[in-house]
């Protein structure tokens, strides 16, 4: 539920003039590439050359945010500016776009809530749960989770420790999940009961309720960054979905390793249901359901 790739448009956008009527800016190969890269580097999202017309456009509207007229104005600003990290966060809300809802692929969630969650709640020695949502976006997923753990535990749930962690590389978008306000349509999949049971409607507004989002915290993290992701330690579950189909094979290498590193024996990885982890790690075990494929931390 990565913040998706902002991809509506099929061919190259014409391009705008910046600066002045006669100037028309082109974004060259050479700088695409330069940037591309810098952007990769800091992220993990990759763009091909089929893409360059979708970075030029998401660029061009941080140079005019900015007031500058060149393209290598920009990424000497991202690349030696001492404000760099700013930018690029600007950027990244620029380049995404928060596309998720709840109850997201309602047969992962209703593995999870029926076969999975129940069995790693009874083995448990410590009543701590911890889950981590990579890729959070507007924080659907997160709160997804802890709406079905609640249904799960019931009355019990006064009786542990619940942590259900959000990440994404998007400040805006964390900015919506922790204000946990949504409209109607992102709530599509989500089954009535649930609705009328966690959320508050105010209007054309659903607000989650504070017994679910006491259960849940976000940060901004950049998944290819080892340095924040190697503090995530002991969690039980893993969702990351639709997110690593945005990254090359070394980074979801990275990616899934951390993911690994984070589980506890036994815990379990869902990932988009077209997404896979063949050539990128062998070191979980497929456990097969109905129309779901989870990964398994043997241990």
């Amino acid at each position: 539920m990565l913040s998706r790739l902002h991809d509506k448009e099929k061919k190259a956008p014409e391009a705008r003039t910046l600066g002045g009527p006669s100037q028309r800016l082109q974004l060259s190969d050479e700088l695409f590439i330069q940037l591309r890269d810098l952007i990769y580097e800091r992220s993990g999202i990759f763009f091909n050359i089929s893409k360059k017309y979708l970075l030029e456009s998401r660029v061009k509207n941080r140079l005019k945010a900015l007031g500058l007229e060149k393209f290598e104005d920009y990424y000497y600003l991202l690349k030696y500016s001492p404000d760099s990290g700013k930018e690029f966060r600007a950027l990244f809300d620029e380049i995404t776009i928060n596309e998720t809802s709840f109850y997201r692929n309602p047969p992962q969630m209703e593995v999870f809530q029926g076969y999975l969650l129940p069995e790693v709640l009874k083995a448990k020695k410590i009543k701590s749960l911890k889950l981590w949502s990579a890729g959070c976006s507007t924080g659907e997923e997160p709160y997804t989770l802890a709406i079905l753990i609640l249904e799960v535990l019931g009355p019990r749930i006064s009786q542990w420790f619940v942590d259900v962690l959000g990440v994404d590389i998007s400040q805006a978008a964390l900015e919506k999940a922790i204000k946990g306000e949504y409209g109607e349509y992102t709530l599509r999949n989500m089954p009535p009961e649930l609705i009328r049971k966690y959320f508050v409607k105010e209007g054309p507004i659903y607000k989650i309720k504070d017994e679910v989002k006491k259960l849940v915290r976000f940060e901004a993290i950049n998944l290819l960054d080892r340095n924040q992701t190697s503090k995530i330690r002991g969690m039980d579950f893993v969702f990351c979905r639709n997110v690593l189909i945005y990254f090359d094979v070394e980074a979801r290498k990275r990616v899934v390793a951390s993911f690994y590193d984070s589980l506890n024996p036994g815990g379990y990885l869902f990932i988009g249901h077209s997404e896979s982890l063949h050539g990128i790690s062998r070191a979980f075990k497929l456990i097969h359901f109905p129309k779901v494929i989870v990964y398994k931390k043997e241990g």
